[in-house]
């Protein structure tokens, strides 16, 4: 009598070979999505590293830095727009070969992507008891995958750099009270302006010896680059800084601030004195209310919290906010997965679901961007009605929904270094 056919036996969920395969699967298929989320980018062709060496290059034969400018189809021209300190730092890439540089440049970016990603990931997998390097994988492909990250790498940006600076301030130096704390801040801030809201953080969070030496890092930089190059520093501090001409057309899709937000009301004319007044006030409300909210999550413990929506404020304060300065879009999600993940009481499943839509809906929209997959042509883009209004101001709509609804982890107080040397431990 012929033997009965044997089932092989169920994969089932605490099968160690079948959990394998499905996370080699999950990472083999974001590793496929990954050329196709970058193609789109690659006409960028490090455009604005190009400019960087060009500008170095042109100054270095003498001619004064900031008369520097290239055609752009979009911008008109384009020039030389940080503060000289920065190119005192790209000045040594003037002596390699543009490819080099450009290796370079990427190189560090992805490293600064793999870093950051394990600092915000890893107290999440220990919370959560999550399988460690399959998390960390998925987590540093995820960040690989969003516009932010694509603009930084396929224009050659420096924003990667900035971030490893601010978090290792911010997470590490500050809290642990160690005695130069600050300093990361105020070289980001010396390189680029932006990350000057960290210091407003700091005095917020009332770490003021932290906010000291960040504003004295800041100023011995500016002033080390007057000294070597000062009829440049005197030019950029007192015109350049203040034409936002030079940084490119405000109306811009690309430009996702509240700024830009107006000025799709009245392209391609510039914003009337009322606009300016509105700004103004939407800028003080969103800088006060979300440093308000950022120093509470910070004194209860939740330092990424803090940081991320001072970043926030950042982004939706500066006058012209370009889609690869919004990295804060990922610590977001990653504070909204923790939330998540830490929300298991049957009284608390509504709120699960919305936490777990905010973080899939920011993520979606992050990794689908604004300008990659959309041709916004060349022409001012005027806003003309809501679909419009929708569409050309995402990250600045998904911005001000975050830092209303960004969950904190409230742990116990910290203590500020002036009050105890004592370190408390913090969730972040």
């Amino acid at each position: 009598m012929p033997a009965e056919p044997v089932a092989p036996p169920a994969v089932s969920d605490d099968d160690p070979g079948g959990r394998t395969v499905r996370r080699l699967v999950a990472v083999v298929a974001l590793l496929a999505v990954l050329p196709a989320l970058y193609l789109p980018g690659l006409n960028h062709k490090f455009l604005d590293l190009k400019i960087y060496m060009s500008a170095v290059d042109w100054w270095r034969v003498g001619h004064p830095l900031y008369d520097y400018a290239q055609p752009d189809r979009v911008q008109g021209e384009l020039y030389f727009t940080y503060p000289p300190f920065s190119a005192l730092l790209l000045w040594p890439f003037g002596l390699l070969k543009l490819s080099a540089t450009v290796t370079i440049f990427t190189v560090l970016t992805v490293l600064a992507v793999v870093v950051t990603t394990r600092w915000l990931v890893t107290p999440v997998i220990a919370r959560h008891h999550l399988p460690r390097t399959f998390t960390l994988i998925v987590a540093v492909l995820l960040v690989l995958a969003v516009e932010s990250t694509r603009e930084t790498i396929t224009f050659g940006q420096i924003n990667m750099l900035l971030v490893v600076l601010i978090l290792a301030d911010l997470l590490f130096a500050v809290p642990q009270a160690r005695r130069w704390a600050g300093i990361g801040v105020g070289l980001a801030t010396a390189l680029k302006l932006f990350p000057g809201i960290f210091i407003l953080y700091l005095l917020a969070t009332r770490r003021w010896r932290a906010a000291a030496v960040a504003s004295a890092t800041a100023a011995a930089a500016t002033l080390l680059a007057a000294a070597i190059a000062p009829g440049d520093s005197w030019r950029f501090w007192t015109r350049e800084l203040w034409d936002n001409d030079r940084v490119g057309r405000t109306d811009y899709v690309g430009n996702q601030s509240l700024f830009g937000l107006l000025s799709r009301f009245t392209a391609p004319e510039k914003p009337a004195h009322l606009l300016w007044l509105l700004w103004l006030l939407m800028v003080a409300v969103v800088a006060v209310y979300g440093l308000r909210r950022a120093a509470r999550a910070a004194r209860g413990g939740d330092l990424l919290a803090g940081l991320t929506l001072t970043g926030l404020v950042g982004a939706l304060v500066s006058p012209i906010t370009w889609t690869h300065h919004i990295y804060w879009f990922v610590p977001a999600v990653v504070l909204l997965a923790d939330a998540v993940l830490s929300t298991g009481r049957p009284d608390e499943v509504r709120r699960r679901r919305w936490l777990a839509g905010l973080a899939l809906g920011t993520a979606a929209l992050i990794i689908y961007g604004v300008v990659t997959f959309q041709d916004w042509g060349t022409a001012p883009v005027r806003t003309h009605d809501p679909v419009d209004f929708v569409l050309q101001n995402t990250y600045v709509l998904l911005s001000l929904l975050l830092l209303v609804a960004l969950p904190v982890r409230v742990a116990r107080p910290i203590r500020t270094p002036e009050k105890s040397r004592q370190m408390d431990t913090t969730p972040q």
